[in-house]
């Protein structure tokens, strides 16, 4: 084992190609994981299309995306070798054939590791998927390297590996998103703006913790049917309801001419305006990760209503480690396979890709494999 076949975007909105990428050495408290499954997520999808190019200014925490590089960052894997002894986030020693799932790497001593102790918006975090192939830090691949700094969160035996790559992405996301949030009572109601993985996981949690009456607005159809299965109190089709004044006042009609107490925005970032509408005046809203282009307009009035505005960039350890914990204690309410859709080999990422791109997938799954008819990888 000195080489590993990954999927290499080199052109944006084109055909992965097949690389043959050299093992890099493991450093000490890094590890190498064996790829189990690596799901793929609206951040994919924008980065393969060219939207997601650049960090720096306004976005210090995001490091620049250039070609060539290794897509997918949310990945199960199981520990084939690691440099030295390395332990999960609960100190627990891991050796290899455990599995796991990995939260970034930061620095550790500057402002926001050490005083706001807000470890996703670090200059020096080291996210996943978007990297040159040499140094094999993307899920599209039959092996990942996890660097030194990053930290483990172990994968119970009855997690499968694709439900626990969505939950190192999507479910992270949202555990952050609901401790910025803070509690919710049991007489508020939350809203969820959008009904992929983002806004199911949403709506699981909300219903997890006791609100009154969660209500999803999203497309398509099938999204939805799975949000009524979850236990969504009221659904809106969007390609049914296409007036924004008409949703607003949906919501509006649910919540005693109030709107929600919460709303979680987890569709495009342009829905942030029409979200703060549905917001009740004292209300809180977070913008969960981003999306779309161009600037969003917001009318100053909806600025003086009281509402609590906050956004959601990653996520932590301890978040990546309570979304773990979320699919493997709940399975029993909640069917996180029905958030999963099609599986493709390596040589079908950017077809996984594209399908992401137009809506037709929900959460596509990479396994680490290539189709008997694949191009022949590049040495």
């Amino acid at each position: 084992m000195t080489e590993s076949l990954a999927a290499v975007v080199t052109k944006f909105k084109a055909p992965a190609e097949l690389w043959r990428v050299p093992l890099p050495e493991i450093e000490p408290s890094a590890a190498l994981i064996r790829v189990d499954a690596a799901t793929l997520c609206g951040t994919d999808a924008h980065r393969w299309m060219g939207h997601f190019t650049e960090g720096g200014g306004d976005q210090p925490f995001l490091q620049p995306l250039t070609l060539p590089y290794i897509p997918g960052h949310e990945t199960c894997g199981t520990i084939v070798d690691t440099g030295g002894g390395i332990v999960d986030v609960l100190n627990v020693p891991l050796k290899p054939g455990d599995r796991i799932i990995s939260a970034y790497a930061h620095c550790g001593h500057c402002y926001y590791c050490r005083v706001s102790t807000q470890t996703s918006l670090c200059h020096e975090v080291k996210s996943y998927g978007h990297s040159h192939p040499s140094r094999l830090v993307g899920g599209c691949s039959q092996y990942h390297y996890l660097p030194p700094g990053a930290q483990f969160i172990r994968v119970p035996d009855n997690v499968a590996p694709e439900i626990a790559a969505s939950a190192a992405c999507a479910l992270r996301t949202v555990m952050h998103s609901f401790e910025q949030l803070g509690s919710i009572s049991s007489h508020e109601t939350v809203l969820i703006q959008g009904c992929g993985p983002l806004g199911l996981y949403a709506l699981a949690v909300a219903k997890d913790r006791g609100a009154k009456k969660v209500l999803v607005i999203g497309a398509p159809a099938a999204r939805l049917e799975v949000a009524e299965q979850w236990g969504a109190d009221h659904v809106l089709d969007l390609t049914e309801v296409a007036d924004p004044e008409e949703r607003v006042r949906w919501v509006r009609d649910l919540t005693s001419g109030r709107g929600a107490d919460v709303v979680l925005n987890c569709a495009n970032s342009h829905a942030v305006a029409e979200g703060l509408r549905m917001s009740r005046p004292g209300g809180r809203l977070v913008q969960v990760g981003i999306s779309g282009e161009g600037d969003v307009r917001i009318s100053p009035r909806l600025l003086f209503r009281g509402v609590q505005i906050f956004s959601t960039v990653m996520a932590s350890a301890r978040h990546f480690y309570e979304a773990i914990e979320f699919v493997s204690t709940r399975q029993k309410h909640f069917d996180f396979h029905k958030l999963i859709s099609n599986r493709y080999s390596l040589d079908q990422v950017a077809d996984a890709l594209l399908a992401m791109s137009e809506f037709r997938e929900v959460k596509p799954v990479i396994m680490p494999q290539v189709a008997a008819d694949a191009p022949t990888p590049v040495p």
